[in-house]
């Protein structure tokens, strides 16, 4: 092993850097590792005009408030500066460009850890890299039959590239109707809109205040009543735009949220009002590509020069833990709030939520003590590793490749 640690923290967003920093503050050696070129890498790629879609209050780690000159809901510059002046007051130090591609037990205790420089070992593994760490590309978007191009949110910028060219954007998130929103702005020709399932619509700011302040409340109560107040809201703020080409959505926003973490798009009224006047126009989800265009799921066509695929993201977490059969459905952990999947093994942040960056915050000081109390009685540790090393079949190398199972 090249390095040792005493717990490797994978991933330098909002969870990363607050394990470390709960960690840093109980006295334990946390060390960080983040594939990109800066802290918050994730969030420094996103679209130009990337904004919260909850506010300021309800976002930012515990005891690290963000300045009021943000505003209410701060930006995506703002956010990654937040990060970095968060790790700077901490101590944490992160080490760049260290892409983790594989963990595996070792017989005397811990992980191994395969890197792009090299093998490492750390006692205990917190892996906070994110739900939204790989664009997610559907069928359709494969392959060359398509004579324009076709790129995924994630690399999308702002709309300069895009002047004078029809666009046609997949997908009806926040994400989505934000970017066609900026390019129906921006000197397009035209724009499009391409809905599979219609989205709970909701406005950032109601009356001047953020609309999601009793979002805490919200998430403890039940979510068939607060669907159903919701609901109400939403259509007197935002009214029926079924003849616009959004029909009612299946479920309501805190169901689809807990169920599978999408169905509510959080948008500023203006996103509303260019729905209304067609200068976004709606369409039908995307069926295939063909060379000039799309054809839809109603069996129309349209001819376009560029496919922006606002189609979400995967956690990315299969290469490396698939083979310990620690993941759900989706790629998700089966936990991802910090508890213990397998012996110094840990996923924070895998929630779908709002406000993930404090509730992430609330997560961390949780991990920090668990880990301190481990440290605190080596022993434990020590005879769990030799009882998951025994029960996984080790390689040449001495790293597991099969998947992990418990003893009866």
């Amino acid at each position: 092993m090249r390095t040792a640690h005493t717990v490797l923290v994978i991933g330098s967003g909002p969870a990363g850097l607050s394990c470390a920093a709960e960690l840093h503050a109980r006295g334990i050696d946390a060390t960080v590792v983040e594939r990109g070129g800066q802290i918050g890498a994730a969030w420094s790629g996103r679209y130009d005009a990337l904004r919260f879609n909850t506010c300021r209050r309800n976002s930012a780690l515990p005891g690290a408030p963000f300045p009021r000159h943000f505003g209410q809901f701060p930006t995506r510059d703002q956010y990654v500066d937040y990060l970095q002046t968060y790790a700077g007051r901490h101590h944490v130090a992160v080490e760049f460009g260290v892409d983790v591609q594989r963990l595996d037990p070792v017989p005397e205790g811990g992980w191994g850890v395969t890197t792009n420089a090299g093998l490492r070992k750390a006692r205990h593994v917190v892996v906070a890299t994110g739900i939204f760490n790989q664009p997610a590309l559907p069928d359709w978007a494969a392959g060359d039959r398509f004579a324009g191009r076709v790129v995924h949110a994630a690399q999308y910028r702002n709309a300069d590239p895009f002047y004078g060219e029809r666009v046609l954007v997949a997908g009806a998130g926040s994400s989505g109707l934000e970017i066609a929103y900026e390019l129906s702005r921006s000197g397009c020709r035209e724009v499009l809109l391409a809905v599979r399932t219609p989205p709970n619509i909701l406005l950032r700011e109601v009356g001047g205040l953020p609309f999601d302040l009793p979002m805490p409340l919200f998430l403890r109560l039940p979510a068939r009543l607060v669907d159903k107040m919701l609901l109400v809201v939403q259509r007197g703020i935002i009214g029926d735009l079924s003849d616009f080409g959004f029909s009612k959505p299946p479920e309501g926003p805190i169901a689809g949220l807990k169920r599978r973490g999408a169905g509510t798009a959080i948008v500023d009224r203006q996103v509303i009002d260019a729905i209304r006047d067609r200068s976004l126009r709606v369409v039908a989800a995307v069926d295939r590509l063909q060379s000039d265009g799309a054809v839809l799921a109603d069996g129309t066509t349209v001819r376009v020069d560029t496919v922006v695929a606002a189609t979400g993201y995967r956690t990315g977490l299969d290469a490396m833990v698939s083979h310990l059969g620690v993941l759900e459905q989706r790629g998700m952990p089966r936990d991802g709030r910090g508890g213990e999947v397998l012996p110094g093994l840990r996923f924070v942040g895998y929630v779908y939520r709002p406000g993930l960056t404090r509730f992430v915050g609330t997560l961390a000081r949780r991990v920090a003590d668990d880990i301190a109390a481990q440290l605190a009685a080596p022993s434990r540790v020590i005879a769990e590793g030799r009882d998951l090393a025994r029960v996984v079949p080790q390689a040449p190398d001495g790293c597991s490749h099969r998947a992990w199972r418990r003893s009866p």
